[in-house]
């Protein structure tokens, strides 16, 4: 792990990649480190809002890597498997479409980080050879609530935006409220299952 200074009251430790990250945001989170916000990316995690950074390095260097699996809540996310992008995801896994619903719904995702717009959740757990390339060129709009695919990432759009993934179909769950707490439906560490809707 490799620490750097951000700013005068903030850390960001470089881990290598997205389950570390996680990992290492949970423990820092189990033991109460001193900071305002713990924050995982994809192979980083900041520590914001830290009073006395030196201090935190010192803890955070008592961190071990573990490989064992995240706890989370359990959340069932429904989906209308109708996206634009189903027939070429069938074909890339050689399969018919109810084969990508299959495939899709078998497998317990971990959200690993959130970025890219509040409520947006990078989910971890589809297998390397079923990787999915992204759009050439990304949509100008993808609606509220689509599921898509980028690479070994899944991932839940809460608004609608720009996007280049490879929509499956679309879930009616609010993915982001800021009434609710937290905001997110699926902050990192939450285990997902996807259902049919």
């Amino acid at each position: 792990m490799q620490l750097r200074r951000v700013g005068p009251d903030a850390l960001l430790a470089e881990v290598g990649d997205a389950a570390s990250a996680l990992a290492l945001a949970g423990w820092a989170r189990a033991h109460a480190v001193p900071a305002v916000e713990v924050v995982p990316a994809a192979e980083t995690v900041l520590f914001d809002g830290v009073p006395d950074t030196e201090g935190l390095a010192v803890l955070l260097g008592s961190w071990v890597p573990s490989d064992e699996p995240p706890t989370g809540r359990l959340v069932e996310v429904e989906v209308v498997y109708d996206g634009p992008d189903l027939a070429f995801v069938a074909e890339a896994w050689g399969t018919d479409e109810a084969g990508v619903v299959a495939r899709h719904t078998g497998v317990e995702y971990v959200v690993e980080f959130c970025g890219f717009a509040p409520g947006f959740s990078y989910l971890a757990g589809l297998p390397d050879e079923l990787a999915i390339p992204r759009l050439e060129v990304p949509r100008p709009r993808v609606p509220a609530g689509s599921v898509g695919l980028a690479g070994t990432w899944c991932g839940l759009y809460p608004t609608a935006s720009p996007g280049g993934w490879r929509l499956l179909g679309r879930t009616a769950a609010r993915l982001w409220d800021q009434d609710r707490d937290p905001p997110a439906l699926l902050p990192p560490g939450t285990r997902v299952r996807f259902v049919p809707a």
